[in-house]
């Protein structure tokens, strides 16, 4: 008898214990994915072309995003189709200011051609979101910045012909 008393008492602990630490309904992975980058700009820089993008903030399904663990960066030359130029890991994770504007700088494109970039977004189990909005910049030389060293007046047009004024007549 006593030995039943101590295996019910070993049920009951353990039907009683914590399961396995989840505290909210399980997500649908149709709602896991970041949501979608929608303000990639590109820019001619000095090295390349600079692009800018803003951080996900969401998932799909509306719920703060707490595990973005980087970007992939599509890139087509021309009307090519996109491969992927570049990997970006994000790492501020675990810090309590997290980066909200991105910056890339593509190093490897060449001056005078043209090329579309796209961003994907990507959690760390491997889920991404939809592509971004596409943007397409040509290779060109900045224009510098006005200094006071290269800063110069547009020079006056010149005044139109008018006729000549007569000469006042002397009052009687």
């Amino acid at each position: 008898m006593k030995r039943l008393w101590i295996v019910a008492a070993a049920v009951m602990a353990i039907a009683m214990a914590p399961g396995c630490g989840a505290k909210d309904r399980p997500i649908p992975p149709e709602l896991t994915h970041p949501e979608r980058i929608n303000d990639l700009s590109a820019k001619p820089d000095p090295k390349g072309i600079r692009l800018t993008w803003s951080r996900p903030m969401k998932y799909s399904g509306g719920a703060a995003l707490k595990d973005l663990a980087g970007f992939r960066l599509m890139r087509a030359e021309g009307a090519g189709s996109l491969i992927e130029l570049a990997e970006l890991p994000v790492t501020d994770q675990e810090r309590f200011q997290k980066v909200h504007r991105f910056v890339y700088v593509d190093t490897t494109a060449q001056m005078g051609r043209s090329y579309r970039y796209m961003m994907v977004a990507e959690t760390a189990d491997g889920y991404q979101s939809d592509p971004s909005n596409l943007v397409q910049q040509t290779r060109t030389t900045p224009v510098p910045p006005l200094t006071p060293e290269n800063f110069e007046l547009p020079k006056p047009a010149p005044l139109p012909d008018l006729p000549p004024t007569p000469a006042p007549t002397p009052a009687p």
